[in-house]
């Protein structure tokens, strides 16, 4: 046996001590970061102790199952394919499942509107259709979800069901449905003022008719011409229509051609026509001033009884003159009457004889005045010609024309259209050639003289004045507000 003396005890002893001193002196950070844990001189007689045995105990077996879960299946998985032998697989047809995505509801009363299935009820009963290019009242009503027996009964009973099949691209038809999908009743319109509605009541149908009476509303407003009569009318909110209406009133003392110059003004006190709150074509001036370099130009509008709407001035004189003396629309010269000219083709110096408007193909052109055609075909260097006789000497020539609207011997009145600026015959360019004779000799169009028209009778001056009263009143608060526009709706 090997025996240790009790110096050689107590000296191992006292090492033991100095070492776990020395080691807790030197981790005393751990130590104080873990207080359940401690040394112990005598291990045998006081073991390790450990507090919160259960609580570690249950995050390791937390731990341990989560391990159980997600891993042990996976290894489950690799070596049980490995395992699994290869055979021949079965494929079962399974009966597909329909999906039906439209809406049910107990009395199931469903139409199709905008592509989607949709209950009826008061509030979409009526269902508004506008007409697309290529479509027609089948595809139209297939559409919507109305079958072909319904339509086809439908035309059969209607009085003219021809207006229905002749729907043009962009027209608007109305289609009512009953609470259970069936039709009730079509709108459509049958021309610019009335409206059918066709309605069952039962089996038969009932056709009926509801009027689109024509507001008129009265409207003022005025521009300054900066760079064009039509940019200038434009800033003021008038219509194309209206821009050339302008230009008509004035064209017996302006040449739109060329004498408006940057800075002229008008003043419009104008009428537009109104349908279901929607404007419509139409409408006229009542009352204009037009200031071209610097002098004032007026007309008012006003329809004698029995006669046509005219324009006059203030005093009752006709605005109209027995010639225009622009007979094409916004054109510009290209040529002047000379007695010396260089042609544009020929190359020749010759005297020219008339005046050259040049404007696009297609143009239309007027009669400078009441007449009757005298001429109506090609005649030589001018192309496709109108000639007019006017009476009392006058005659009026429109050459090199794309297309003649006026035959020989027809009677035309001023302003009316009698063909289109081309450029037939000698010409370099489309243009009108525009030639005023008086008693056989040619007379320059721009600086002829022409008589005046006489007054209105003294009989219906009262209630002339009367009657442009209210658009003379609007138009000079216009004037005295420039450039201030405004809407009067009468």
């Amino acid at each position: 046996m090997f025996f240790i003396s009790d110096d050689e005890q107590r000296r191992h002893r006292q090492r033991r001590q100095s070492l776990r001193r020395h080691a807790q002196r030197r981790h005393r950070h751990f130590y104080n970061a873990w207080p359940d844990w401690s040394f112990i001189q005598n291990f045998r007689s006081a073991p390790l102790q450990w507090r919160h045995e259960r609580g570690i105990i249950s995050i390791v077996t937390g731990l341990l199952a989560l391990l159980a879960l997600v891993v042990l299946p996976s290894w489950a998985n690799v070596f049980g394919k490995a395992e699994l032998p290869l055979g021949p697989s079965i494929t079962l047809p399974l009966p597909a499942k329909v999906v039906d995505d439209r809406p049910t509801w107990q009395d199931d009363r469903l139409a199709l509107i905008n592509g989607n299935y949709t209950r009826l009820d008061e509030s979409n009963l009526w269902t508004t259709v506008t007409v697309e290019q290529g479509q027609t009242l089948g595809t139209i009503f297939a559409d919507i979800g109305i079958n072909a027996k319904e339509l086809a009964s439908l035309l059969e009973q209607m009085q003219d069901a021809r207006a229905l099949t002749t729907l043009k691209p962009g027209e608007r038809l109305g289609v009512k449905r009953m609470t259970d999908g069936r039709l009730a009743a079509i709108q459509y319109d049958a021309d610019s003022s009335t409206r059918k509605v066709v309605e069952w009541h039962g089996e038969r149908i009932k056709e009926s008719t509801i009027e689109r009476p024509i507001e008129r509303r009265t409207h003022i407003a005025s521009g300054e011409i900066n760079s064009s009569l039509f940019a200038a009318a434009e800033d003021a909110g008038l219509s194309d229509d209206m821009v050339v209406e302008l230009a008509k009133v004035f064209g017996y003392d302006i040449d739109m051609a060329q004498d408006l110059r940057k800075g002229d003004k008008f003043f419009v006190v104008y009428e537009a026509s109104y349908r279901d709150g929607e404007p419509t074509a139409g409408g006229r001036i009542l009352a204009a001033t037009f200031f071209n370099r610097a002098k004032r130009f007026e007309a008012v509008g006003y329809q004698r009884p029995g006669g046509e709407f005219e324009y006059y001035d203030q005093s009752g004189r006709p605005l109209r003159k027995a010639f225009i003396r622009t007979p094409v629309e916004f054109s510009r010269i290209s040529s002047r009457f000379t007695s010396a000219r260089k042609h544009p083709v020929l190359g020749t110096v010759r005297a020219h004889r008339g005046v050259d408007y040049a404007a696009p193909t297609g143009t239309p052109i007027m009669a400078a005045s009441n007449g009757r055609v005298i001429s109506s075909g090609w005649q030589g260097g001018y192309g496709r010609t109108v000639v007019i006789d006017h009476g009392q000497g006058y005659t009026t020539l429109y050459g090199h024309m794309s297309r003649i609207a006026a035959t020989k011997g027809a009677r035309v009145r001023q302003g009316e259209i009698i063909g289109y600026v081309g450029m037939t015959g000698l010409a370099s360019g489309p243009h009108l050639h525009y030639e005023f004779r008086v008693n056989g000799a040619h007379r320059d169009p721009l600086k002829v003289t022409m008589p005046p028209p006489e007054r209105l009778p003294l009989s219906i001056m009262a209630q002339f004045s009367k009657a442009v009263k209210p658009p003379l009143q609007l138009l000079a608060r216009l004037e005295g507000d420039f450039p201030t526009t405004v809407t009067a709706k009468r």
